[in-house]
């Protein structure tokens, strides 16, 4: 079994996290639903279904799926 094909790296001081898939980073999101928003741009169809919390899909660093900034920009 290989790595996750999505890294969501640590927040960074505005709490803010990079999104990579596939080794390529998609964006900077501030919200968890931002990731789906980015794989749907990158032409994944069903993005929205994606587990999140399925270590096999997905590689949260520095917290998890609730580790956002408090309030969006």
């Amino acid at each position: 079994m290989g790595s996750p094909r999505l890294v969501v790296y640590p927040p960074d001081e505005r709490g803010w996290r990079r999104v990579r898939w596939d080794g390529q980073i998609l964006g900077t999101a501030y919200k968890v639903s931002d990731i789906a928003v980015f794989l749907t741009a990158a032409g994944m169809t069903d993005a929205e279904d994606l587990d999140l919390t399925d270590p096999a899909v997905v590689e949260w660093r520095g917290g998890g799926p609730d580790t956002w900034a408090e309030s969006p920009p």
